[in-house]
């Protein structure tokens, strides 16, 4: 009785073991492969039934990768893969050591491969990234001229000077600049950096209809960059111009390495409702976000790094490290004072196009926001969650009329207050005359001294010149009104 009693029990117990052991034993699958080509990299996207263990490798004579992925079997159409752009050649596929599946990629260049596994989430399931970076290639197909460059670094040291020895307490009247102005006047292009939002993996908030908001802000973008580049003495850098992801903090290092000027990243908003409708502009808040609405967006945005696998921090190993803290805080202070005043410009002019969701400039902890020597600004170009603002976003006239109001807003912006080397500032300079109505900010300057040498009041002077605080740059033009 006991023995039968026994045999009942350790049937009840291996019965479930076995069934078990065919599902522990089961090989992870290869559903399906997707392939972005960036002009610095690639990224070859592998889409897995369940997680893996990956080795990647290089060979060369000739030249590939090896992807060795245990206990997996391949299931997709590596034939179907559009290779246009890209490094990969020819995808090849084999089965290793009985159990473990080998992927090798015919390459047509030096490779730096990067990879990484990622987590289900809304749009995928478990992920392998393999990411093929180029060696010494920009991530910028149409980089800025290497004399501009020279020119605008020059301007970037010259205003450092002038930072630093107000951070140590000196005169900064008595700082010899970094570079004089060139003769003849440089006339360089005043640099717009254009950000298309989310791309390749990510796609951004996803419509009713299905627009995706990765392609939609894309066709934005190359709309923007064409209207900056036909207009004499700006020129557009587009932070990527095609389906592929670019970090959130990389977006920030491409503008800078650039020299931007300026940084306008593009994206259409959306919520867990259809209700919410209208544009939205957006500069940096230190001290948090300014609405609740806000708060959301900015941890739905800055999650785009974890869709990407990207991480880092902004790098600020070029300013002096004793004085980095007190610098970062007089440039970000003079940097988002910039980006409020353009900001309000370019919400003007998008309340002419489309409702606005918000009357004013709103403030969040965007992270491409956080350049501390750039003024950047995120516009939201609609609700995309909303059918009939996702209808206006796919339509080519609605899209041309907004971005027209955006430049709109930053071209005037820059035409007030050109940067001293700038081809606007030189053909500002040849219609001033002389005239007593302006006044080029010196060394060693402040607002109410200016004020007070032209007798004008200081509260007028900010309004005469549009400034939201005290905060002037030298080489600015403030205009003087009549007393």
């Amino acid at each position: 009785m006991r023995k039968r009693i026994l045999r009942r029990n350790m049937a009840r117990w291996l019965l479930p073991l076995a069934l078990l052991v065919p599902l522990c034993a089961e090989a992870a699958s290869v559903d399906n492969l997707r392939l972005w080509a960036a002009p610095d990299h690639s990224r070859l996207v592998f889409d897995l039934s369940s997680p893996v263990t990956a080795e990647v490798f290089t060979l060369e004579d000739p030249r590939r990768l090896v992807i060795d992925l245990q206990d997996s079997e391949f299931n997709a159409d590596a034939d179907r893969l559009d290779l246009s752009g890209s490094a990969i050649r020819e995808v090849r596929t084999g089965v290793r050591n009985g159990d473990d599946l080998r992927v090798v990629l015919e390459l047509s260049r030096a490779v730096e491969p990067r990879h990484f596994t990622l987590e289900p989430n809304e749009q995928y399931g478990h992920r392998l990234v393999v990411d093929l970076e180029y060696p010494g290639e920009s991530a910028v197909e149409d980089p800025i001229d290497p004399i501009e460059a020279k020119i605008r670094e020059q301007e970037i040291a010259a205003e450092r000077a002038q930072a630093e020895a107000v951070a140590e307490g000196r005169d900064p009247d008595t700082v010899t600049p970094a570079a004089k102005q060139a003769q003849p006047h440089p006339k360089r292009d005043i640099i717009i950096a254009v950000d298309a939002g989310h791309g390749g993996e990510d796609p951004g908030a996803t419509g009713p209809a299905g627009t995706r908001e990765k392609d939609v802000v894309l066709e934005m973008a190359k709309r923007l960059s064409r209207l900056i580049n036909a207009t004499e003495g700006f020129k557009a850098v587009m932070i990527r111009d095609g389906d592929y992801y670019v970090g959130l903090r990389q977006r920030t290092r491409i503008a800078r390495e650039q020299k931007a000027d300026f940084f306008v990243s593009l994206h259409a908003d959306a919520f867990n409702s259809p209700r919410p409708h209208g544009s939205s502009v957006f500069a940096l808040s230190q001290s948090g976000a300014t609405s609740e609405t806000a708060k959301w967006l900015a941890a739905s945005e800055n999650r785009s790094d974890l869709i990407g696998g990207v991480d880092g921090n902004l790098s600020l190993d070029d300013k002096d490290e004793v004085l980095r803290g007190v610098l970062l805080d007089l440039t970000m202070t003079a940097t988002l004072n910039d980006s409020l005043t353009i900001g309000g410009r370019v919400l003007d002019r998008m309340g002419r196009v489309n409702d606005l969701h918000k009357s004013q400039v709103e403030q969040a902890g965007f992270v491409v926001l956080k350049s501390p020597d750039i003024p950047s600004l995120l516009v939201e170009t609609g609700f995309i969650s909303n059918p009939q603002e996702e209808r206006r976003l796919r339509d080519g006239s609605y899209q041309q009329r907004m971005m027209q109001a955006v430049f709109g807003g930053i071209r005037a912006h820059f035409e007030r207050n050109p940067p001293p080397a700038s081809l606007l500032a030189w053909q500002r300079d040849q219609g001033r005359g002389g005239a007593g109505d302006e006044y080029r900010i010196q060394p060693g300057d402040t607002l109410s001294e200016i004020a007070a040498r032209h007798n004008v009041p200081v509260g007028q002077l900010r309004q005469a010149n549009e400034l939201n605080g005290d905060v002037i740059r030298v080489g600015q033009v403030l205009r003087i009104p009549s007393s």
